[in-house]
């Protein structure tokens, strides 16, 4: 077999678990602001991602994504059932790994980026439904774009940049997210009654693993162990810092007390505005991405109220507003002495030739996956249907749809 690099390939299996443990981090992070009832039902949707889209990735969605470029639309099925994958190396030199890890690791961002639009329709989604459509998405809309920004496609032919998933992951699951909550409606008593978290401790802890296995998420996309690494690693805790403290200090200019589910969203938008940006920026301008991204994402929390849909758990408010920030954020903050393979942004010489090809790749993955995921849930809905019924919301999904409570007083 070609030789790796031990070093590299280390740090690689350590990044994909990393990867893996933020979807079950992902799960208490969403039960823990669910109602008592529907926290088994949250949680299955991260658990069961798990199983599913790792069979699907396998099967034929990593060739579809990285099975060489076919129009800059699509990968071919050269790796169809992970064909070739198993004794073949991805990278050279300090970088060269197993594509078996490689494969792996990408797998994880496929799960955790389903298992994030699973927020805005909680507690009031079928299963079965739910199952299909992480199916389906997985399939028609997540391996095409991570194909167009990472696979070769025409996002990476035009130089948008997109380190660790920014628009393949945040915005393409928000504006899903957008579309099954808009398709599936308010859950009741939206608006009439107070839909407080059942358990805010849970939700922290799953914050704090969050922000424990984005170092995998960010610094591991560096696809090896060098340089690169560390300054990701490095962004991805100042801007995590940075949001923390930022959504805090709106609460607090804004009249409101200092929450602690505050502070671990601050946490999280941080993250997320600094993924796409994480391998092209140097320590200060992550943390202005970190400030911005969580002041722009406590106020996005609004959206849904003023625009009258029911993102349960708030995925469009972070996901999709800070994942377009950091996007954005990237053609004004990055630098060619960070990261030589990428580009100069606004601030650092560049003009406006990286922030258009940012705003192109934000753009297109909105339009794309809005319009996809519609599509597919409206096929849904024609025959499965969306939505459990009235009885079984009032019930709670654990019950109605698990037969299990998550509590027993």
């Amino acid at each position: 077999m070609p030789a790796v690099d031990t070093g590299s390939t280390a740090w690689m299996l350590v990044s994909t678990a990393l990867v893996l443990f933020m979807t079950p981090g992902l799960a208490l992070f969403y039960a823990g602001m669910v109602r008592s009832r529907n926290v088994l039902s949250s949680t299955m949707h991260s658990l069961f991602a798990m199983g599913l889209v790792s069979v699907i990735w396998a099967a034929i969605g990593y060739t579809l994504a990285f099975g060489g470029d076919h129009g800059g639309v699509i990968g071919g099925l050269s790796h169809l059932g992970l064909d070739g994958v198993v004794g073949a190396v991805t990278g050279t030199g300090p970088s060269a790994i197993p594509t078996s890890v490689f494969a792996m690791y990408q797998g994880m961002f496929a799960i955790i980026t389903v298992g994030l639009i699973s927020g805005a329709v909680a507690e009031r989604m079928k299963f079965k439904a739910f199952v299909a459509f992480a199916a389906l998405w997985s399939l028609l809309v997540y391996s095409p774009l991570a194909h167009w920004v990472w696979g070769g496609g025409w996002l990476q032919k035009l130089g948008a940049l997109d380190f660790a998933g920014g628009t393949v992951v945040h915005i393409a699951s928000a504006a899903a997210a957008l579309a099954a909550a808009l398709m599936l409606g308010k859950r009741k008593g939206y608006g009439t009654e107070e839909l407080r978290p059942h358990n805010v401790p849970m939700s922290v802890l799953g914050a704090g693993i969050l922000w424990f296995g984005w170092f995998g998420f960010n610094a591991g996309s560096a696809l090896g162990s060098g340089q690169l690494a560390g300054s990701a690693f490095l962004a991805t805790n100042l801007s995590a810092a940075a949001g923390m403290l930022a959504w805090t200090a709106a609460e607090v200019l804004t009249g409101r007390k200092p929450t602690v589910l505050g502070a671990a969203s601050g946490a999280v938008a941080g993250l997320v505005g600094i993924t796409p940006a994480a391998g092209f920026v140097g320590p200060m301008p992550a943390l202005a991405i970190g400030a911005i991204t969580g002041c722009l994402c406590y106020f996005g929390l609004r959206l849904k109220s003023r625009f009258g849909f029911d993102d349960a758990l708030d995925v469009v408010g972070v996901h999709g507003v800070g994942g377009a920030t950091g996007a954005i954020l990237t053609g004004v903050f990055a630098s060619v002495t960070v990261n030589s393979a990428g580009a100069n942004g606004l601030l650092f010489g560049g003009g406006l030739a990286l922030l258009g090809k940012q705003l192109v790749g934000v753009g297109a993955t909105i339009a794309f996956s809005l319009i996809a995921s519609a599509i597919i849930l409206k096929c849904i809905d024609l025959t499965i249907g969306l939505r459990v019924d009235e009885e079984s919301e009032a019930t709670g999904l654990d019950v109605a749809e698990h037969a299990e409570t998550g509590y027993e007083f």
